[in-house]
């Protein structure tokens, strides 16, 4: 057994044993595999050993991916998630290749998502991310700000609204992590009741998953604890 797939498998029982431990179904939670600076050898021991969806940060190593496994015998079953910061004159490359985006947090770049998603793909899944920990440092619309920009997204036809996504800061006390992704779940039941398609809060990475399973997250973005450190010595 591979390194990889171990550790797969123990994130796999971890969530398991998080999604128990709440009284929830483990099949509700989508694992998703953060594939940063990671080479595709990485990513093939990942999909030998049943992962299917895959995170990426950086736009052109994302497309860059998807390319290099667009004629891979499970290419039909692999789903690519954007998960990073995006800025306008990458938009393109997004609404081309992946099939989600979690980061969407202005209109000005759903709109070019939606004008630049090629017709014959089906519409690209795209999540509102919140920064609900007001920090300066971080992407995303505040809670006061979030009916407007979900009720913009909802109505451009090349997309289609699937949730919410938030980083919270940094936090070693599980119960004020449960607190804050609390306020994420009661925020996509808020904007669920004016959009009833949005079935997908994208929180909890490796050092809060428990929380954020508790506190109902459907999608856990896990990197480190898959494919060990990361390596920034390339320029992205």
């Amino acid at each position: 057994m591979s390194t990889i797939e171990h550790n797969l498998q123990d994130v796999r029982r971890r969530i398991a044993a998080a999604a128990s431990e709440c009284g929830r179904d483990a099949k509700e939670i989508t694992l998703l595999a953060v594939s940063k600076t990671k080479p595709a050898s990485a990513l093939e021991e990942a999909m030998a050993a049943g992962q299917r969806a895959f995170g990426e940060n950086y736009v052109q190593e994302g497309v860059e991916k998807i390319q290099h496994f667009a004629t891979h015998p499970l290419a039909g079953e692999l789903s690519w998630h954007f998960i990073g910061p995006l800025q306008s004159n990458k938009s393109r490359l997004v609404a081309e290749h992946f099939g989600w985006c979690h980061t969407v947090d202005r209109l000005k770049i759903a709109t070019r998502l939606n004008e630049q998603r090629p017709a014959h793909l089906p519409p690209l899944n795209v999540l509102v991310q919140v920064n609900i920990s007001d920090e300066a440092s971080k992407s995303g619309v505040t809670l006061a700000e979030l009916p407007a920009l979900v009720d913009a997204v909802a109505a451009l036809p090349r997309l289609q609204l699937r949730g919410l996504m938030a980083i919270p800061a940094p936090e070693s006390d599980p119960a004020r992590q449960l607190a804050v992704f609390r306020q994420m779940a009661d925020a996509l039941a808020a904007m669920q009741a004016r959009h009833p398609q949005m079935d997908t809060l994208s929180m909890g990475m490796t050092d809060d998953m428990p929380a954020a399973i508790a506190a109902g997250s459907t999608l856990v973005r896990i990197g480190t604890a898959i494919f060990g450190a990361r390596d920034y010595g390339e320029p992205r």
